[in-house]
């Protein structure tokens, strides 16, 4: 088993029953995303994306936050003026895990959402698989009471996953909002409360862990790349993914499934897991 102890300096990963516990770890500036955690989460994507002991990730925050957005000292006033080459380099570090390695990450994500989560943080949120809020957490996009407007792909985020109004409603107002406003406009999958939060990641993560990876990540890439795509398209582009996993799938998990249900009768599909 890997060992991630001390590994980073503004990231803590745990490798623990198949999940990945990897923890924003600046508690202090409200884990605020600067160009040093930006580096780092790459890193970690990557090395928890080849580590067999991990399944499922959980994207979590350490102490009150999950991560206040991007840090504005750091990421902004101290790149302001440095060359245009540094400030796209700092940019697409942030990109590069908080969209592109996430959105399409090989593992099935979580993001456990225990506090405060603002501006940039809407990114990884919704670039995640799934999510759970803790009721208590504290959600906003505050940007325009900076004199800016939100940067980054955050509303893209929102356009992506919150109805027309209410996204634009909290862009244009800055107005925060709770766990349980995110989890009924669809931000997030629910919101509990938050002494609960841990144990409803746990129990959500148990039940990816039940799938087959293969299969799990082509059914998530295909429902992520279709949302780009015409139906004409799309046609292609499922069943190429279908073909592709059923040949690369290690577990012959449409074989199992099938004799389960046909010969077997011991699966019934939507009331429980194929046995792998």
């Amino acid at each position: 088993m890997a060992n991630y102890e001390g590994r980073w300096k503004t990231v803590e990963v745990l490798v623990e029953d198949g999940i990945a516990w990897v923890t924003l770890n600046r508690p202090e500036k409200r884990n605020a995303m600067s160009p040093t955690l930006n580096r780092e989460m790459i890193e970690v994507l990557e090395a928890i994306e080849l580590d067999d002991e991990a399944q499922v990730l959980v994207l979590t925050g350490a102490g009150e936050s999950w991560t206040a957005g991007m840090d504005l000292k750091e990421y902004f006033r101290e790149v302001d003026g440095k060359n245009e080459i540094y400030q796209e380099r700092i940019r697409r570090d942030a990109c590069r895990w908080q969209w592109q390695l996430l959105r399409f990450y090989n593992k099935a994500t979580i993001a456990m959402v225990n506090g405060w989560c603002f501006g940039g943080a809407f990114s990884p949120l919704v670039a995640c698989d799934l999510a759970i809020a803790a009721d208590e957490a504290t959600f906003g996009l505050s940007e325009v009471n900076w004199g800016i407007p939100p940067g980054n792909l955050v509303s893209k985020a929102m356009a992506d996953t919150v109805g027309h109004r209410q996204a634009l409603y909290y862009i244009m107002t800055g107005e925060p909002f709770s766990g349980q406003k995110a989890a009924e406009m669809g931000l997030v999958n629910k919101s509990v409360p938050r002494a609960r939060l841990k144990d409803e990641v746990k129990a959500m993560a148990a039940k990816l862990l039940e799938k087959s990876p293969v299969v799990l990540r082509y059914a998530k890439h295909g429902f992520k790349r279709c949302r780009e795509l015409t139906w004409d398209q799309n046609e292609d582009y499922l069943y190429a993914k279908i073909d592709q996993c059923n040949g690369r799938d290690p577990e012959k998990a449409r074989s199992k499934g099938m004799k389960q249900f046909l010969d077997d009768k011991t699966l019934k599909p939507g009331l429980q897991s194929l046995k792998r």
